[in-house]
């Protein structure tokens, strides 16, 4: 039983290393449970790249990290198509802003990553890309945050 064990816990060992800003840490946690009920496997998933994550005080978070607040440029690889958007908290997530949600498919992907970083993200209707990221740009500080 103790090597399925192993197996499971590893079975991403590729995945990118994500640092999370001390601050949004338990925030992020709450809306994780929260979201058990409605998306159970987006809330397991928030939750392993918590529990997989750096956690850092704000003041030596990198400015190249994603971060709640954090506008960033990705591109699709199989499609060579780029996107910037600004991650956010589901209060403030507006999609016509291009604001998304930490509590999303796209947003847990990018949470913690830095830049040229290159991860796997599966779509909501479960096709699998390679997405890259570009340019980080760190939170402007000027929100209620």
């Amino acid at each position: 039983m103790t090597e399925k064990t192993r197996t499971v816990a590893k079975r991403n060992p590729r995945a990118p290393k994500i640092i999370i800003n001390a601050d949004d840490l338990a925030y992020i946690e709450a809306l994780a449970e929260g979201a058990m009920q409605r998306s159970p496997a987006l809330a397991d998933r928030l939750l392993d790249e918590i529990g997989r994550a750096r956690i850092v005080a704000p003041a030596k978070m990198p400015a190249n990290v994603v971060s709640i607040g954090s506008t960033v440029t990705y591109r699709d690889e199989s499609t060579g198509i780029e996107r910037t958007v600004t991650l956010s908290y589901p209060e403030d997530a507006d999609i016509a802003q291009q604001r998304v949600s930490v509590v999303t498919p796209i947003g847990v992907a990018l949470l913690g990553l830095t830049e040229g970083a290159v991860f796997h993200w599966d779509t909501r209707a479960n096709q699998r890309r390679m997405l890259t990221v570009i340019r980080v740009h760190p939170p402007s500080g000027d929100g209620d945050g």
